[in-house]
């Protein structure tokens, strides 16, 4: 395995991360060219389930790009809020596919840590996916995923993964409290209320 692919995906995956905090439409194709080396690496090292997510990084960074271009305007990308009751369902929709891609992985595949792996895939397609819809709680889905995914990559020998991980929980943290500005600074000129 190249080392240099590794610090080549870093680099586009810090790109993504710092762009999407700020809202800004760039984030989709760091994030297209950092996904797409990763899954490469994924491969090389075994972990299949988070060659498979990068591989949907790919797809929702297309999908992510032509979403937000025709929804961003002078003000930038608009912020949603979901229920209590919208993340509910999520989180039970991503326990029953961890439960489903863990199945397949430890009767499919040869995978280490199959469990972890399945989780932080299955979650982390969820926060993707709740990016590209601009829904602010993407971020909390994060900081869960990426901590985890700190000691997975740690496990699996993948040092610059790890300590990318480690960033973005930091970064997630960032882009929540910017997107929540966002959404609030919103709604309080809607209401008038400078």
């Amino acid at each position: 395995m190249e080392q240099w692919v590794e610090y080549a995906a870093v680099v586009f995956n810090v790109a993504y991360v710092m762009l999407a905090a700020r809202r800004s439409i760039w984030c989709w194709p760091a994030g297209i060219a950092g996904s797409a080396l990763s899954i490469y690496l994924f491969i090389e090292v075994r972990i299949y389930a988070e060659a498979v997510l990068f591989a949907y990084y790919v797809v929702m960074g297309v999908y992510g790009w032509v979403v937000w271009s025709r929804k961003s305007g002078d003000e930038g990308v608009k912020v949603v809020v979901r229920s209590m009751r919208y993340h509910l369902l999520i989180v039970v929709a991503g326990y029953l596919g961890t439960a489903a891609l863990f199945w397949v992985l430890i009767t499919f595949t040869d995978a280490e840590m199959p469990l972890l792996d399945s989780f932080t895939t299955v979650f982390a397609f969820i926060a993707t996916w709740l990016v590209a819809r601009r829904v602010l709680e993407n971020w909390i889905y994060w900081v869960a995923v990426d901590s985890l995914a700190v000691y997975l990559y740690l496990a699996r020998g993948l040092e610059a993964y790890a300590l990318l991980s480690l960033m973005y929980t930091g970064m997630a943290v960032f882009g929540y409290i910017e997107w929540r500005r966002n959404y609030h600074g919103r709604s309080q000129i809607k209401h008038g209320n400078h």
